[in-house]
């Protein structure tokens, strides 16, 4: 006697659910999601192996674009009022305390600031601005005053000094910022640099893979 066949039937599985889920994974990426802004000073820096990761408190950067311009950003607005106030002071420039706090970076002479805090956040460019005067040839080098006052402010605190330069910067551009940090006793100061892997075969990764082994 032959079995009875049993029929078969395809599986149905209810797809609803992780459709619902996959809609809301992708809304709530697409509302978090962050997108990295214009950078107002296009920096492009050279590649490096160093693995050191660059602070994120208590920063005072010194950027130097390909031209040779010159910049100065602080991330403590505290200390940029106490900045502003004392060039009010000793300077009698009338500067809008609150604006040159708000203020992303400084990019042009003392005579300047405040025509350059007139502008328009989102016209701050600095492709369109002269940067901080350095160049001793043409002038006093202005950064050497603005470090001056950096450091009266982090008087007695950690200060965090970068230099982030690009790739196609001259030295003497270089040399000047050097100067201006020589003159108010900074001799410490770190380069941002494009972080890339260790060349495989070089002297660098026979040391690394030399310390991994004794790690093991």
């Amino acid at each position: 006697m032959s079995r009875p066949k049993i029929a078969r039937k395809s599986t149905n599985i209810d797809m609803t659910a992780m459709c619902d889920v996959a809609f809301l994974l992708l809304s709530f990426f697409i509302l978090t999601t962050k997108f990295k802004p214009a950078e107002a000073i296009p920096v492009t820096t050279p590649s490096s192996v160093a693995a050191k990761a660059a602070p994120d408190k208590d920063i005072v950067l010194i950027t130097i674009d390909k031209t040779g311009r010159v910049f100065l950003s602080m991330d403590d607005e505290q200390k940029k009022e106490a900045i502003a106030n004392t060039l009010n002071t000793t300077k009698n420039l009338g500067i809008n305390v609150a604006a040159f706090k708000k203020a992303a970076f400084i990019g042009g002479s003392f005579s300047q600031l405040n025509s350059f805090l007139a502008i328009p956040e989102e016209n701050r460019k600095g492709n369109a601005l002269p940067g901080i005067p350095t160049d001793s040839t043409k002038g006093p080098n202005e950064l050497i005053e603005w470090m001056r006052l950096v450091n009266s402010v982090y008087t007695g605190q950690k200060e965090n000094i970068l230099l982030k330069g690009d790739n196609l910067a001259k030295y003497p551009a270089f040399k000047s910022v050097i100067d201006a940090f020589k003159k108010n006793e900074i001799l410490k100061f770190q380069m941002i640099t494009n972080p890339e892997s260790v060349p495989v075969g070089s002297a660098l990764w026979n040391n690394n893979q030399k310390g991994e082994k004794r790690e093991e």
